[in-house]
């Protein structure tokens, strides 16, 4: 878990993580990440020491912001 959560540091400081946290009741976590492209997200998800380790698996849902608040840039990120 040490790992896994260094690895989120990381992509908070990369500015690829917008939010994240876990699911309650508890049954994984939900990350909101921006990137350029869904191959560019999915290689840096595949980092993931979860991942790397065979202990969990991602799901992505892309979606188009049309409504956010201030401070939020959409094709920041990686």
């Amino acid at each position: 878990r040490m790992a896994h959560m260094a690895w989120v540091r990381e992509g908070f400081e990369r500015g690829v993580f917008i939010a994240s946290g876990r699911k309650s009741p508890p049954s994984g976590g939900i990350i909101l990440a921006k990137a350029t492209s869904r191959e560019r997200l999915v290689a840096w998800l595949d980092e993931d020491p979860f991942i790397v380790a065979g202990v969990a698996q991602y799901r992505v849902e892309e979606f188009l912001p049309t409504t956010v608040s201030g401070g939020f840039e959409v094709l920041k990120g990686i």
